[in-house]
């Protein structure tokens, strides 16, 4: 009874960890995979609606491939570029 209290202040104290949907577009390394995220912006001037990419290397143990929709998770550095993990796939290509 009293670990199951000390799990539930461990998970209210870590914070929220950002959450972001992208599309793998490599998965050639082991257990990494590449995923782009886009997202629309409004040119600060002119006012038009303009499309901004990032890529994320994220640790994936699940088995992605590429093409696919996934949502990733903000988590401690794993290595010099990942701080990202694969929480689930939301679309599987076909």
């Amino acid at each position: 009874m009293a670990d199951t209290n000390k799990e539930a202040v461990v998970e209210e104290s870590r914070g929220n960890r950002k959450v972001r949907q992208g599309i793998v577009v490599s998965n050639k390394m082991e257990k990494t995979v590449v995923v782009k995220i886009e997202r629309r912006v409004q040119h600060p001037i002119y006012g038009k609606v303009v499309l901004r990419t990032k890529k994320f290397k994220a640790h994936d143990i699940i088995g992605c491939d590429e093409g696919d929709r996934v949502e990733i998770m903000e988590t401690r550095p794993i290595s010099r570029d990942k701080c990202w993990r694969v929480t689930q796939i939301l679309e599987k290509v076909k």
